[in-house]
């Protein structure tokens, strides 16, 4: 069994640009799961003699313009925006590298289908499928979730289909098809140490891209909706006091800066 799932387990080693994001990503999710061990601060709680309050012993990053403390409220956001991320990636993931490999792998009508369905799905702009499904449901997690990873899964399926017909026709493959071995070997032998590297920074990316995606529909208030901490509504909310308290008008900007970041340094790799 451990011979049979260790190499679906290997990871690519790590450059240093990777290991700088993955110590940044690993720092935001730290924060986000201590502060609520170590603070009962509730993120939606409004205290209206407290508002715009500077970062203090009893409030380290300080309080918005409804009182709520910042430090809850970066702390739910990076919760909600990493776990956005990593769920619309899973879910288009999974169903984009399956049908890459069967169509090619398979070719022939199958290769067909599956690859009009792609292309209808590019037809319509990812934006403006998101902005529709928020439409219908506005202010629902799941319709944001289900639009983005609508986007994604296309990219992970062309991805992995131009790679495996490639692969298809190599001549380890060729060899290890002649000698009997059964399609679960091929894919742990030869076609998944080939495929992880690729898919894994195409992942980095689209979490990436999932959690800009969700802020910036937070920004122009067609996403999720108050009192919700996410970091493009809160960016919204605290822009008309940004002359007032600048620090906390920042405070949104900078971890979303730190997010992407860490996952674009994650999926990027030194020169050879």
């Amino acid at each position: 069994m451990t011979t049979l799932v260790a190499p679906l387990l290997t990871l690519p080693r790590l450059s240093a640009r990777q290991r700088l994001g993955g110590l940044l990503l690993a720092s935001l999710l730290v924060f986000a799961w201590l502060v609520p061990w170590l603070s009962d601060a509730d993120p939606a709680r409004q205290q209206l003699t407290r508002i715009l309050q500077l970062p203090s012993l009893a409030e380290p990053l300080g309080t918005d313009h409804l009182g709520r403390s910042l430090l809850a409220r970066l702390a739910a956001a990076i919760r909600l925006s990493l776990g956005m991320a990593m769920l619309s990636v899973l879910t288009a993931a999974v169903p984009g590298v399956l049908m890459g490999i069967i169509a090619g792998w398979r070719g022939g009508w199958l290769d067909r289908v599956l690859g009009s369905l792609a292309d209808a799905c590019l037809a319509l702009p990812g934006l403006l499928l998101v902005l529709l499904l928020a439409a219908i449901a506005p202010g629902n997690f799941w319709a944001l979730y289900v639009g983005i990873a609508l986007v994604l899964w296309i990219e992970y399926f062309r991805l992995v289909r131009a790679r495996t017909r490639a692969l298809a026709a190599s001549p380890q493959l060729e060899a290890s098809r002649l000698l009997g071995f059964g399609p679960l070997y091929l894919f742990r032998r030869h076609l998944w140490p080939e495929l992880a590297p690729q898919v894994l920074t195409l992942a980095a990316f689209g979490a990436a891209s999932a959690i800009l995606a969700m802020a910036a529909l937070g920004f122009v208030s067609v996403g999720l909706r108050p009192p919700t901490a996410e970091l493009g509504l809160m960016m919204i909310e605290l822009l008309p006091y940004y002359h007032e308290a600048p620090w906390a008008m920042a405070q949104p900007i900078v971890v979303l800066f730190v997010l992407v970041l860490s996952l674009n340094l994650l999926a990027g790799r030194d020169p050879r």
